[in-house]
Protein backbone atom coordinates (compact mmCIF):
# COMPACT_ATOMS: atom_id res chain seq x y z
CA UNK A 1 0.00 0.00 0.00
CA UNK A 2 0.79 2.99 -1.27
CA UNK A 3 2.03 5.13 2.24
CA UNK A 4 -0.71 7.04 3.52
CA UNK A 5 1.07 9.95 5.25
CA UNK A 6 2.70 10.63 1.81
CA UNK A 7 -0.54 10.74 -0.27
CA UNK A 8 -2.52 12.30 2.19
CA UNK A 9 -0.05 15.36 2.83
CA UNK A 10 0.26 16.11 -0.78
CA UNK A 11 -3.38 16.60 -1.00
CA UNK A 12 -3.38 18.56 2.28
CA UNK A 13 -0.48 20.71 0.79
CA UNK A 14 -2.60 21.94 -2.24
CA UNK A 15 -5.72 22.09 -0.13
CA UNK A 16 -3.99 24.66 1.89
CA UNK A 17 -3.07 28.03 0.03
CA UNK A 18 -6.83 27.54 -1.52
CA UNK A 19 -8.44 27.17 2.15
CA UNK A 20 -6.57 30.06 3.26
CA UNK A 21 -7.61 32.77 0.17
CA UNK A 22 -11.15 31.34 0.79
CA UNK A 23 -13.93 33.30 1.97
CA UNK A 24 -14.71 30.17 4.21
CA UNK A 25 -11.97 30.77 6.36
CA UNK A 26 -12.62 34.15 7.12
CA UNK A 27 -8.20 35.21 7.22
CA UNK A 28 -9.11 38.67 6.76
CA UNK A 29 -11.23 39.21 9.36
CA UNK A 30 -8.47 37.79 12.19
CA UNK A 31 -6.42 40.56 11.38
CA UNK A 32 -9.36 43.21 11.25
CA UNK A 33 -11.23 42.26 14.03
CA UNK A 34 -8.96 41.17 17.36
CA UNK A 35 -12.10 39.92 18.94
CA UNK A 36 -13.31 37.71 15.52
CA UNK A 37 -13.48 33.75 16.67
CA UNK A 38 -13.74 30.96 13.57
CA UNK A 39 -17.45 29.76 13.71
CA UNK A 40 -16.17 26.16 15.08
CA UNK A 41 -14.34 27.47 18.48
CA UNK A 42 -18.14 29.98 18.59
CA UNK A 43 -19.85 26.75 18.71
CA UNK A 44 -16.99 25.09 20.92
CA UNK A 45 -17.22 28.30 23.64
CA UNK A 46 -20.12 27.08 25.83
CA UNK A 47 -18.85 23.44 26.12
CA UNK A 48 -14.91 24.90 26.34
CA UNK A 49 -15.98 27.05 29.51
CA UNK A 50 -12.55 29.54 30.29
CA UNK A 51 -9.45 28.74 28.83
CA UNK A 52 -7.52 31.70 30.82
CA UNK A 53 -4.41 30.35 32.07
CA UNK A 54 -4.23 27.28 30.28
CA UNK A 55 -1.64 25.39 28.03
CA UNK A 56 -3.08 23.96 24.90
CA UNK A 57 -2.25 21.86 21.84
CA UNK A 58 -4.42 22.26 18.74
CA UNK A 59 -3.36 18.54 17.40
CA UNK A 60 -4.02 18.17 13.12
CA UNK A 61 -4.43 22.03 13.47
CA UNK A 62 -4.72 22.66 9.28
CA UNK A 63 -4.39 26.52 8.70
CA UNK A 64 -4.45 27.55 12.27
CA UNK A 65 -8.30 29.34 12.39
CA UNK A 66 -9.47 27.30 15.41
CA UNK A 67 -6.01 27.39 17.11
CA UNK A 68 -6.04 31.39 16.92
CA UNK A 69 -9.72 31.06 18.12
CA UNK A 70 -8.43 29.48 20.87
CA UNK A 71 -5.85 31.83 21.94
CA UNK A 72 -8.24 34.37 21.81
CA UNK A 73 -10.03 32.66 24.52
CA UNK A 74 -7.23 33.20 26.52
CA UNK A 75 -5.28 29.64 26.20
CA UNK A 76 -1.17 29.55 25.64
CA UNK A 77 -1.62 27.83 22.00
CA UNK A 78 0.60 25.57 19.92
CA UNK A 79 -0.85 24.06 16.46
CA UNK A 80 0.52 20.81 15.22
CA UNK A 81 0.23 19.36 12.12
CA UNK A 82 1.70 17.24 9.13
CA UNK A 83 1.47 19.60 6.53
CA UNK A 84 4.06 21.97 5.83
CA UNK A 85 2.07 24.20 3.72
CA UNK A 86 -0.76 24.05 6.10
CA UNK A 87 1.43 25.53 8.79
CA UNK A 88 3.16 28.23 6.64
CA UNK A 89 -0.30 29.94 5.65
CA UNK A 90 -1.40 29.19 10.06
CA UNK A 91 1.59 31.36 10.18
CA UNK A 92 0.64 34.03 8.31
CA UNK A 93 -2.60 33.94 9.83
CA UNK A 94 -0.91 34.19 13.29
CA UNK A 95 1.26 37.28 12.70
CA UNK A 96 -1.76 38.83 10.88
CA UNK A 97 -3.54 38.08 13.89
CA UNK A 98 -0.97 39.68 16.43
CA UNK A 99 -1.37 35.82 18.10
CA UNK A 100 2.24 33.99 19.22
CA UNK A 101 1.87 30.44 18.58
CA UNK A 102 4.23 28.19 17.88
CA UNK A 103 3.29 25.44 14.67
CA UNK A 104 5.24 22.44 14.76
CA UNK A 105 5.44 20.10 11.79
CA UNK A 106 4.32 16.53 12.93
CA UNK A 107 2.62 13.37 12.14
CA UNK A 108 0.02 13.32 15.18
CA UNK A 109 1.21 9.95 16.13
CA UNK A 110 4.66 11.51 16.37
CA UNK A 111 3.27 14.60 18.16
CA UNK A 112 5.01 12.96 22.09
CA UNK A 113 8.51 13.05 20.36
CA UNK A 114 8.49 16.31 18.96
CA UNK A 115 6.52 18.59 21.95
CA UNK A 116 8.06 19.78 25.03
CA UNK A 117 5.99 19.32 28.45
CA UNK A 118 2.87 18.35 29.22
CA UNK A 119 -0.79 20.28 28.69
CA UNK A 120 -4.19 21.15 29.74
CA UNK A 121 -5.77 21.15 26.94
CA UNK A 122 -5.46 18.73 23.94
CA UNK A 123 -7.97 19.97 21.33
CA UNK A 124 -8.69 18.11 18.01
CA UNK A 125 -11.16 19.72 15.67
CA UNK A 126 -13.56 18.37 13.04
CA UNK A 127 -12.52 16.10 10.24
CA UNK A 128 -9.20 15.15 12.08
CA UNK A 129 -9.74 11.75 13.02
CA UNK A 130 -10.78 10.29 9.69
CA UNK A 131 -7.26 10.71 8.55
CA UNK A 132 -6.06 8.33 11.25
CA UNK A 133 -5.77 4.33 10.56
CA UNK A 134 -5.95 3.61 14.45
CA UNK A 135 -7.70 5.39 17.14
CA UNK A 136 -6.43 3.65 19.90
CA UNK A 137 -3.06 5.26 18.65
CA UNK A 138 -4.21 8.55 18.74
CA UNK A 139 -5.72 8.53 21.96
CA UNK A 140 -2.41 6.97 23.85
CA UNK A 141 -0.98 9.99 22.48
CA UNK A 142 -3.24 12.66 23.72
CA UNK A 143 -3.13 10.58 27.05
CA UNK A 144 0.89 11.10 26.76
CA UNK A 145 0.46 14.52 26.20
CA UNK A 146 -1.91 16.29 29.19
CA UNK A 147 -1.10 17.21 32.37
CA UNK A 148 -2.42 15.03 35.32
CA UNK A 149 -6.02 17.07 35.72
CA UNK A 150 -5.54 18.19 31.85
CA UNK A 151 -8.59 17.80 29.14
CA UNK A 152 -9.17 16.38 26.17
CA UNK A 153 -11.53 17.63 23.53
CA UNK A 154 -12.78 16.99 20.33
CA UNK A 155 -15.90 18.00 18.33
CA UNK A 156 -15.88 15.58 14.87
CA UNK A 157 -17.69 14.82 12.72
CA UNK A 158 -20.62 11.52 13.90
CA UNK A 159 -19.06 8.05 12.31
CA UNK A 160 -22.69 8.02 11.01
CA UNK A 161 -22.58 10.64 8.58
CA UNK A 162 -19.00 9.81 7.85
CA UNK A 163 -20.63 6.51 6.67
CA UNK A 164 -23.37 7.73 4.35
CA UNK A 165 -23.56 7.62 0.72
CA UNK A 166 -23.55 11.27 0.09
CA UNK A 167 -23.90 11.92 -3.20
CA UNK A 168 -27.54 10.39 -3.22
CA UNK A 169 -30.32 12.99 -4.69
CA UNK A 170 -33.41 11.75 -2.71
CA UNK A 171 -34.09 11.76 0.95
CA UNK A 172 -33.08 8.45 1.36
CA UNK A 173 -29.82 8.30 4.34
CA UNK A 174 -28.13 5.33 2.97
CA UNK A 175 -25.47 3.62 4.96
CA UNK A 176 -22.71 2.68 2.20
CA UNK A 177 -19.30 3.08 3.69
CA UNK A 178 -17.49 0.99 6.97
CA UNK A 179 -19.06 2.51 10.26
CA UNK A 180 -16.18 0.36 12.32
CA UNK A 181 -12.50 1.01 11.98
CA UNK A 182 -10.95 -1.05 9.46
CA UNK A 183 -7.12 -1.81 8.64
CA UNK A 184 -7.47 -0.91 5.30
CA UNK A 185 -7.91 2.40 4.41
CA UNK A 186 -11.08 4.16 2.05
CA UNK A 187 -9.32 5.40 -0.91
CA UNK A 188 -10.90 8.40 -2.63
CA UNK A 189 -9.70 9.92 -5.67
CA UNK A 190 -11.74 13.14 -5.89
CA UNK A 191 -11.23 16.87 -7.79
CA UNK A 192 -12.32 19.44 -5.58
CA UNK A 193 -12.50 20.65 -1.53
CA UNK A 194 -14.84 21.71 0.51
CA UNK A 195 -14.49 25.82 0.06
CA UNK A 196 -15.20 27.83 -3.09
CA UNK A 197 -12.53 27.59 -5.28
CA UNK A 198 -11.25 27.70 -9.06
CA UNK A 199 -8.23 26.09 -8.54
CA UNK A 200 -7.66 22.58 -10.05
CA UNK A 201 -6.28 20.09 -7.83
CA UNK A 202 -3.23 17.45 -8.93
CA UNK A 203 -3.03 15.47 -6.27
CA UNK A 204 -6.64 14.43 -5.95
CA UNK A 205 -6.58 10.97 -3.94
CA UNK A 206 -6.46 10.42 -0.01
CA UNK A 207 -6.53 7.56 2.06
CA UNK A 208 -9.22 7.65 5.04
CA UNK A 209 -10.65 5.66 7.96
CA UNK A 210 -13.95 6.02 10.14
CA UNK A 211 -13.66 5.25 13.62
CA UNK A 212 -17.32 3.86 15.40
CA UNK A 213 -18.30 5.94 18.18
CA UNK A 214 -18.20 3.04 20.79
CA UNK A 215 -14.46 2.63 19.43
CA UNK A 216 -13.31 5.91 20.15
CA UNK A 217 -14.93 6.06 23.47
CA UNK A 218 -13.00 2.29 24.34
CA UNK A 219 -9.83 3.91 22.89
CA UNK A 220 -10.37 6.71 25.57
CA UNK A 221 -10.75 4.88 28.27
CA UNK A 222 -8.33 2.09 27.66
CA UNK A 223 -5.60 4.84 27.22
CA UNK A 224 -6.50 5.94 30.94
CA UNK A 225 -8.22 8.96 30.74
CA UNK A 226 -12.23 9.57 32.04
CA UNK A 227 -14.92 10.42 30.10
CA UNK A 228 -16.33 13.74 31.43
CA UNK A 229 -18.63 14.25 28.42
CA UNK A 230 -20.32 13.27 25.54
CA UNK A 231 -22.94 15.29 23.57
CA UNK A 232 -24.30 14.74 19.83
CA UNK A 233 -25.19 17.33 17.75
CA UNK A 234 -27.61 17.81 14.88
CA UNK A 235 -25.79 20.21 13.04
CA UNK A 236 -22.43 19.89 11.41
CA UNK A 237 -20.34 22.95 9.78
CA UNK A 238 -20.45 22.23 6.34
CA UNK A 239 -22.65 20.81 3.41
CA UNK A 240 -21.91 17.90 3.95
CA UNK A 241 -24.82 16.04 2.20
CA UNK A 242 -25.14 18.55 -0.67
CA UNK A 243 -28.62 18.92 -2.11
CA UNK A 244 -30.03 17.61 1.57
CA UNK A 245 -29.03 20.42 3.94
CA UNK A 246 -30.29 24.03 4.87
CA UNK A 247 -27.53 26.47 6.37
CA UNK A 248 -28.79 27.27 9.64
CA UNK A 249 -26.05 30.03 10.68
CA UNK A 250 -23.38 30.42 12.31
CA UNK A 251 -21.07 28.03 9.78
CA UNK A 252 -23.76 25.28 10.42
CA UNK A 253 -25.71 22.78 8.54
CA UNK A 254 -28.21 20.54 8.93
CA UNK A 255 -30.09 17.90 7.31
CA UNK A 256 -33.42 19.43 5.63
CA UNK A 257 -35.73 16.85 6.32
CA UNK A 258 -36.68 15.30 9.31
CA UNK A 259 -33.02 16.02 10.92
CA UNK A 260 -33.97 13.85 13.87
CA UNK A 261 -32.88 10.84 12.03
CA UNK A 262 -29.30 11.84 11.94
CA UNK A 263 -26.54 12.70 14.40
CA UNK A 264 -24.30 14.90 12.45
CA UNK A 265 -21.55 15.60 14.84
CA UNK A 266 -20.48 14.99 18.68
CA UNK A 267 -18.05 16.73 21.09
CA UNK A 268 -16.45 13.73 23.51
CA UNK A 269 -14.62 15.46 27.03
CA UNK A 270 -12.30 13.32 28.77
CA UNK A 271 -9.81 14.43 31.49
CA UNK A 272 -6.58 12.58 32.63
CA UNK A 273 -6.86 11.63 36.57
CA UNK A 274 -4.84 13.64 39.07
Amino acid sequence: MTDYLTVNRANWDERAPAHAASADYGFAKFAADPAHLSDVVTFDRPLLGDLTGQRGVHLQCHIGTDTVSLSRLGATMTGLDFSGESLKQARALASSAGAEIPFVQSDVYAARDVLDGEFDLVYTGIGALGWLPSISRWASTVASLLAPGGRLFIREGHPILWSLEYERTDDVIALSEPYFEQEAPMVWDEGGTYVQTDHQFVHTVTHEWNHGLGEIVTAVLSAGLTLTGLVEHRSVPWNALPGRMRDIGGGEWQLADRPERLPHTYTLQARKPM
